[in-house]
Order: structure tokens, then C-alpha cells, then sequence
């Protein structure tokens, strides 16, 4: 068994356990990761985030989805990833450059009067829109904007949704859809059915519903890979905006309310999508898994 010295973080409810291995590299088998993240039996989260040293930035955020799956990125995580190398003394570079499978990403810590970081802000890098690259399996390469969910409204039972839809990547796959209200939506229902269909979506995909609060103003829930309905999702955040900007329903500059907070999304003039929000340490402990 290993013994596993952890820090349980959350950014507005996206909750991840995670591990300072900058000097011993730690390893873990997709079942311990489970172990970890179970709710019941574990610690609990969305899944675990280990903090390695990196030749590429200052650190590398290696993440693990609940089920034991890799991920390449989550904007919820980098954030606090940015909080623990800071409040730890790992670093005391307020600009950290963290290594990611959405390549390398620069962070902007807020720092209160105690010392402790607050707010982060993330550089996200452009959005990809090109389908192969996303990926979506798609007919041609042009961006993908409201176009017809067509293969949910073939299986028994879901003939009357007639869902159109989005696709982003972040650095993750995306899939946006609007519906009138998110909240009476069977979200639960079709997300599964939706991330799980690899004839439209090769590496499955996390999805946004989503409905408009006012000018420039959204409500988003998020149907994740490998970890189920969250309570928040940056990337998520972030491809919500852009879509919701091409589709000509906001501007560039949006407030995106989630389960558990609202994140500051902007489009900057570099094309790059500046995402802003809290992190915040819940508690540290050591456990045997």
C-alpha cells in the first residue's frame, strides 16, 4: 500500500484531492485513484491532481478524472494548483507557468493581505474549433455551431429531443448545448449518453447545458468525462463563452453562474480566453491506499 500525503482543494465546487509529488514522484493505478476520489469510501472528489516538477514550466498538473481516466486539463484545477505551489512555498513567482496537456498555461495570483492566494486568473490559450482536432468525427472541417444532435433523437425513447450543438475544445472536448432551463433539464439522463458516444465524439466528451440569464450573462451544467455531473467546470466555462459568442448570443466579456460559483470569462484580443475565479484549501491529511 502506499502512504499518500494529499490536500483536498476546490474551485467553485469542482473538488480534486491533491498530491505534492514535485520531489517523489508519486504513481498511482487507476483504482487507487478511485479509491481516493470515492465520496463513500475515500476521500472524495472529482478526481486527483498531482503537482510534478516540470522542463517545461515552473510545475505540471498531471490529472486523473474519478474513474481513474487521464484528463489533459481542467481550469477549475490549474487554479488551485496555483494557490498550493504559492501558499505551500513551493514557488514565489505570482505569474506561475504550469505544464498541462493543453500545453503550457500562465497563471495570475491574487494575493490577500494575509498572504494567501484568493483569485486566479488563467491564461487558456485559444479555443479549437477545427473538428478532427476537438475531436468530433464530423463531415468537414469547419467550425461546428448549433448543428443537430441527430443520433440522440434515434434512440428508443428520445425521439422528441431535438438538441442542436456546439464543439470546443479547451484543451478537452466540449459539447455546448442550450436548453430553456438547465436545472429541469434530465441532465443526468442524457450526459452519459451524450459523452459516451464515440462514433460522434472518438475520445467522449464533456457536456454543457446551458441557457442565457441576461446580456452577457449564462447558467451552465456540466456533464464531465469520466467524473459525472460536477458542480463546476472551467474549460467548460471557457468553451461555453466561446461558442455563446460565435453563435452571436454574448459578447466577449461574460459572467457564467455553475452549481457551485461564478467564474469571469473573457475573450481577449490575442484570441486567447482569460478565465478568472476562487480556489480555496478545504483540509490536509494522510491516508494508506
Amino acid at each position: 500500500m502506499a502512504k499518500v500525503h494529499f490536500t483536498k482543494m476546490e474551485g467553485i465546487g469542482n473538488d480534486y484531492v491533491y498530491v505534492d509529488a514535485t520531489k517523489d514522484d508519486l504513481r498511482l493505478s487507476p483504482e487507487q485513484i478511485q479509491k481516493l476520489s470515492d465520496r463513500n469510501f475515500g476521500i472524495g472528489g472529482d478526481g486527483v491532481i498531482f503537482i510534478r516538477a516540470s522542463n517545461k514550466g515552473d510545475f505540471q498538473m498531471d490529472m486523473y478524472n474519478a474513474d481513474g481516466s487521464s484528463s489533459e486539463m481542467c481550469g477549475n484545477g490549474i487554479r488551485c494548483v496555483g494557490k498550493y505551489v504559492f501558499d505551500h512555498g513551493l514557488t514565489n513567482k505570482k505569474q506561475p507557468k504550469i505544464e498541462t496537456g493543453a500545453g503550457v498555461l500562465e497563471l495570475d495570483l491574487k494575493v490577500n493581505g494575509s498572504g494567501k492566494v484568493e483569485q486566479v486568473s488563467v491564461d487558456m490559450g485559444k479555443p479549437i474549433l477545427v473538428p478532427s482536432l476537438i475531436p468530433v468525427k464530423w463531415e468537414n472541417e469547419n467550425p461546428i455551431l448549433e448543428q443537430p444532435l441527430s443520433f440522440l433523437s434515434e434512440l428508443p425513447g428520445y425521439s422528441s429531443y431535438n438538441l442542436k450543438f456546439s464543439a470546443v475544445s479547451m484543451g478537452n472536448p466540449h459539447c455546448i448545448i442550450y436548453v430553456e432551463d438547465p436545472d429541469k433539464f434530465p441532465v443526468r439522463e442524457i450526459g452519459p449518453l451524450i459523452e459516451n458516444h464515440t462514433e460522434l465524439f472518438p475520445r467522449r466528451v464533456n457536456v454543457e447545458f446551458v441557457s442565457l440569464r441576461g446580456k452577457d450573462h449564462l447558467y451552465q451544467r456540466t456533464w464531465e468525462r469520466g467524473a459525472g455531473e460536477t458542480l463546476a467546470c472551467g474549460t467548460g466555462a471557457c468553451a461555453v463563452m466561446t461558442a455563446s459568442h460565435l453563435n452571436g448570443k454574448t459578447g466577449k466579456d461574460v459572467r457564467i453562474d455553475l452549481r457551485g460559483g461564478t467564474l469571469r470569462v473573457q475573450l481577449l484580443e490575442s484570441g486567447h480566453v482569460l478565465m478568472t475565479g476562487p480556489a480555496t484549501e478545504v483540509f490536509s491529511g494522510v491516508v494508506e491506499v
